[in-house]
C-alpha cells in the first residue's frame, strides 16, 4: 500500500489527534468524489447526500483507528459500504423508490465546453447519462461499485481493490462483467436511449 505524502500524513496525524480543521481539510480533498460515487451507486441525489453525511460522521468518529492508510480510499470505502448496506436494506424492505432522478448541471456531470452546444444536444447528453445510470442501477452492488470507481472516478485497479476490500483480480473480473452488462442493457433497451441514438442503431442494424 502506498504511503501518504508527508503533508497529508501530517494533516492526518493532526486529525487523529482531534484537530477538526485538519479533518475538514482532508475531507475537502475528496468530498466531490465521495458524493459522485454515492450518487452513481444509488441513482438518487438526496440519498447520496445522506450516505456521504453518514460516512463522514463514521469517519470522524473512527479516524483514530486509521493507521498506515491514506484518508481518501478509507473514506471512499466507507461511502461504498454505506451505500451498499442501505441499498440491500431497501431491497429487503422496499418502501422507497430508487428510480434515478434526472441529472442536472451539478458538478458530477460532464462539463459543458466553452463552445456551448445547442439546447437539444444538452438534452440528449442528459438523456444518455440517465440511460447509462438506469443500466448501472441494474448491476449487482459489487459490480456497480467497481464500475463507478473505475469508469467514472478513474481509479486504478489497486486503488479500487483497496477501496472495496478485495483483490485486483476480483476487481478486473467484476469490472469486465459490469461493462458487458451495461453494454447489453443499452443495446437491448433502446427505449432508454435518446431518440437520436435509437435511430442511429436502427440504421446500423439495417446496414449490417
Amino acid at each position: 500500500m502506498v504511503s501518504p505524502p508527508d503533508d497529508e500524513l501530517m494533516t492526518l496525524r493532526a486529525a487523529i489527534d482531534g484537530d477538526l480543521d485538519a479533518f475538514n481539510l482532508l475531507l475537502t480533498r475528496c468530498q466531490d468524489a465521495a458524493f459522485s460515487i454515492a450518487y452513481r451507486m444509488t441513482g438518487d441525489r438526496a440519498l447520496a447526500a445522506d450516505m456521504v453525511q453518514e460516512a463522514v460522521i463514521t469517519a470522524y468518529r473512527g479516524i483514530r483507528t486509521l493507521r498506515g492508510e491514506r484518508f481518501r480510499p478509507w473514506l471512499l470505502r466507507i461511502v461504498v459500504n454505506r451505500c451498499t448496506d442501505e441499498l440491500r436494506r431497501r431491497r429487503r424492505r422496499p418502501t422507497v423508490s430508487l428510480t434515478p432522478d434526472q441529472p442536472d448541471s451539478s458538478d458530477d456531470e460532464l462539463p459543458i465546453p466553452d463552445s456551448a452546444p445547442l439546447p437539444e444536444e444538452v438534452a440528449q447528453t442528459r438523456e444518455l447519462h440517465a440511460a447509462i445510470q438506469a443500466c448501472i442501477d441494474r448491476l449487482s452492488l459489487d459490480q456497480r461499485a467497481v464500475l463507478v470507481l473505475c469508469d467514472i472516478e478513474e481509479m486504478d485497479y489497486q486503488a479500487i481493490a483497496d477501496t472495496v476490500g478485495t483483490q485486483v483480480g476480483t476487481v478486473k473480473s467484476r469490472l469486465s462483467r459490469a461493462r458487458a452488462a451495461v453494454r447489453d442493457c443499452l443495446q437491448s433497451s433502446r427505449e432508454l436511449l435518446p431518440a437520436v441514438y435509437r435511430l442511429y442503431r436502427q440504421d446500423d442494424d439495417r446496414n449490417s
